[in-house]
């Protein structure tokens, strides 16, 4: 396994070996210099031909100044995240980055089976999950979520496994609201949560992982009576009962999009819901990444953005716009064909847009 995790020095020294990107590219946060775009790894089939082109797009991109790569266990049935591994370990065997200049998060919970073993879903999770005694009757919700310790634990070995390394900069519970409450009652969920918490911060203290959060759907940028909404400051006071000031609960993960607004334009968060979710993590000290930037190319469409500056392709201007927002460290972008790559990767030489720039464009786009 490799060793290591991002440190503010090698995500420093990463930032300075990009002269083709804006100035502004990379954003600082806890100390770490990470790029105003991240690679994301969702899509696509578990196959053999996907693991190269994820592979290659992965490394593409680190190449070109991009060091925030995301992936979830369950993406392409642990074969995404393989993939990730295996383009980390060739860039390092070869000199291309450093493990301490990039910055890897991942995903537990769902239930997964594994793409490499030719059985069908049901039958191998029997085989490789129950049988065992890693999930037990009861511990799946809404017949795909787990948070279960002995899951998570089962999980994360697997992980570090899949992805070849001894500390992952970012686990998640990936959809935890969404996948639970359901079926559980918000102090059911809430005494699962905690007890989630209780085992990253052990994993923490292990060194396993560095930080954790929570990769979320809804609860995040939902009305306050939504039965899945869930306030950032119960689960920040949450954290601070369970790991101190010092805690690790430093992230989270939501859609956000010229179209999906949410984060931006919903007061659903603090006393009197006077606080969006994005200025609430501002507040509290925590980073948000933005998944489905592009709404899974949705935007990609002619005539769907309107323009703005000078940027002509609407994949640029969709990023634009949310890697501008304040409070965004990143939107992820699902990339494979060398084409979407190169094409994603223009953008980085072009600045962020200043907090008064991007006030005036949602001015714009408003008007």
């Amino acid at each position: 396994m490799v060793s290591g995790f991002a440190t503010p020095d090698g995500t420093a020294n990463f930032a300075k070996r990009q002269p083709k990107v804006a100035r502004n590219h990379f954003k600082n946060f806890l100390g770490l210099s990470l790029s105003s775009v991240g690679i994301g790894t969702y899509l696509g089939n578990p196959d053999d031909t996907t693991d190269t082109m994820v592979k290659e797009a992965i490394k593409a991109s680190v190449n070109s100044g991009i060091n925030v790569i995301d992936t979830a266990i369950n993406y392409r049935a642990q074969k995404a995240e393989r993939s990730v591994g295996k383009a980390i370990s060739e860039m390092i065997e070869s000199g291309d980055a450093k493990r301490d200049e990039i910055f890897v998060s991942t995903k537990n919970g769902y239930v997964t089976n594994d793409g490499d073993i030719n059985e069908e879903f049901w039958t191998n999770i029997q085989n490789t999950l129950v049988k065992p005694g890693v999930i037990k009757s009861g511990d799946i919700s809404s017949g795909y979520h787990c948070m279960t310790i002995p899951y998570l634990q089962d999980q994360l070995a697997r992980s570090m496994k899949n992805l070849g390394l001894a500390c992952i900069d970012l686990m998640y519970i990936h959809n935890a609201a969404e996948g639970q409450l359901q079926d559980v009652s918000k102090e059911e969920f809430t005494k699962k949560l905690r007890e989630v918490f209780e085992f990253y911060e052990s994993q923490r203290k292990s060194g396993t992982i560095k930080y954790y959060g929570m990769a979320t759907w809804e609860c995040f940028r939902v009305p306050v009576n939504h039965p899945q909404y869930l306030s950032i400051f119960e689960i920040s006071k949450l954290a601070k009962e369970v790991g101190g000031q010092d805690n690790g609960f430093k992230f989270i993960q939501l859609p956000y999009n010229m179209y999906l607004d949410q984060a931006l334009t919903l007061k659903n968060q603090g006393d009197v819901n006077q606080y969006t979710i994005l200025e609430s993590c501002i507040n509290l000290g925590i980073g948000v990444f933005a998944s489905v930037p592009l709404m899974q190319a949705k935007l990609l469409a002619p005539n769907v953005l309107p323009e703005f500056g000078n940027l002509s392709k609407p994949s640029h201007r969709a990023m634009q716009f949310v890697r501008s927002t304040p409070g965004i460290i990143s939107p992820l972008v699902g990339q494979k064909t060398q084409a979407h790559v190169q094409e994603n990767l223009e953008l980085l030489s072009t600045p962020v847009l200043s907090q008064t720039e991007f006030s005036e464009l949602v001015s714009k786009l408003s008007s």
